[in-house]
């Protein structure tokens, strides 16, 4: 069987790339497949003022065995058909999209088009990261729709993307399927209700002294970890307002913080750069409602504000591949006290490491977080609760031994073998 994986390849920064990646090594694995990957050069808008490529990583994850090839250009038309072309001549039996930006539904509509025009026994799937864009314009549902009607198959991580989905589209027929065994029904479209499979690609650093470097991090005995880009849906500020309530509790804890700020990764100065923020805060104020603008949020502000520095340490950076175990290895429990939140990569990665997750009851967080067995929950918006289950992780911590059993259930093995199991 051939499969096309298109999505971005590895030479970029965050989540996206680091689950393609995964599924690709995943099907690499099973005997007789073959895989591989057509990627973005540029995912987004021109304006859009930020870094995507991952210029810190020396580890790229995939090796010279399966082919990747970087051809499509957002913002250069010309890309599209020539995307097209090169997966039509790989006359693949399936081709994965992953769908996590409503933007891209443009380029994405045109290029499913055509291979399904040239290729009609070839099933076109979505991997959706979500389906309502969290900033929910009235141009990203526009483009939403157009992205999403012309695949054959979908795949969601959660229940609430198969509502959005199923509301985004009340005149279809959806059947859904839970190993991936499709109904292919006419006028029906299989949905395959999978999961966020765990990381594996990070792998835990051997005889780990974690003593050790909580004194060259300068932490404290129990330390609590924010890991990712610093967005606000993300809440890095619920986080570091419950942490201030648990200081006035004890002394012993720590806020690790590892992640660079999303809206700040170019140098000011140039020119481009100046103008591509004008450009964007227009678009911005056009579509995007005031509370979703995330110009002003500077959370780390607020540790000063608090007379927090001595309990909190900050790597205000992005966290190149080769970092990541050392910061997940010397903390013990995962902050997630999101704003609204999707199927998380973060939570995938902490649960590699075999560690609990504290999230607030926002998106699929109460699907996954089983009270006491990996983690607990908050209410959103409630600093005090937030706090409290910090230091319930501390004073009652989960038994590893669930979480671990956790990640083996939600591997990627089991998950690409569900997208191989159509049924034909």
């Amino acid at each position: 069987m051939k499969i096309v994986c298109f999505g971005p390849g590895p030479l970029f920064k965050g989540g996206i790339s680091n689950y393609n990646t995964s599924l690709v090594k995943a099907l690499h694995d099973i005997p007789g497949i073959e895989v591989e990957v057509v990627s973005w050069t540029s995912q987004y808008p021109a304006i859009v003022p930020r870094e995507f490529i991952d210029k810190s990583s020396k580890e790229k994850f995939l090796d010279d065995t399966i082919p990747v090839t970087y051809v499509t250009n957002y913002n250069n038309p010309f890309t599209w058909p020539e995307t097209a072309r090169k997966i039509i001549q790989a006359n693949p039996d399936k081709v994965i999209f992953q769908w996590y930006n409503a933007q891209q539904g443009l380029p994405l509509s045109f290029i499913v088009k055509k291979i399904k025009k040239a290729l009609p026994s070839t099933e076109i799937i979505f991997d959706l990261h979500f389906v309502v864009p969290k900033e929910n314009s009235k141009i990203d549902r526009f483009f939403t729709r157009m992205g999403l009607k012309h695949p054959h198959t979908f795949i969601v991580h959660a229940k609430k993307t198969l509502d959005e989905l199923k509301a985004l589209f009340p005149e279809e027929k959806f059947v859904e399927t839970f190993d991936g065994t499709r109904d292919w029904l006419k006028n029906t479209r299989p949905i395959l209700r999978l999961y966020h499979p765990v990381y594996d690609i990070f792998k835990p650093i051997e005889n780990f002294d974690k003593e050790k470097v909580k004194q060259e991090l300068g932490l404290r005995q129990y330390v609590f970890l924010f890991f990712g880009f610093i967005r606000k849906y993300k809440g890095l500020h619920n986080c570091i307002e419950a942490f201030k309530i648990l200081t006035e509790r004890r002394r012993d804890v720590s806020l690790l913080i590892c992640g660079e700020s999303f809206w700040n990764t170019l140098d000011d100065r140039k020119w481009n750069v100046k103008l591509k923020k004008w450009l964007f805060s227009i678009a911005k104020k056009l579509f995007l409602k005031k509370e979703d603008d995330e110009n002003d949020y500077r959370p780390l502000e607020l540790i000063e504000k608090y007379g927090l520095q001595s309990f909190v340490r900050v790597e205000n950076r992005f966290i190149a591949n080769e970092e990541v175990p050392k910061f997940f290895q010397v903390s013990d429990a995962v902050l997630l006290f999101y704003e609204t939140a999707t199927p998380s990569g973060v939570e995938s990665l902490s649960y590699n490491f075999s560690l609990p997750v504290l999230a607030t009851k926002v998106g699929h967080f109460p699907e996954t977080i089983i009270e006491g067995k990996n983690g607990y929950l908050a209410e959103p918006g409630n600093f005090k609760q937030m706090a409290d289950i910090m230091e319930k992780i501390i004073t009652h911590p989960v038994d590893r031994t669930n979480i671990d059993q956790m990640a083996k259930k939600f591997s990627w093995q089991n998950y690409a073998k569900a997208i191989i199991n159509d049924g034909h």
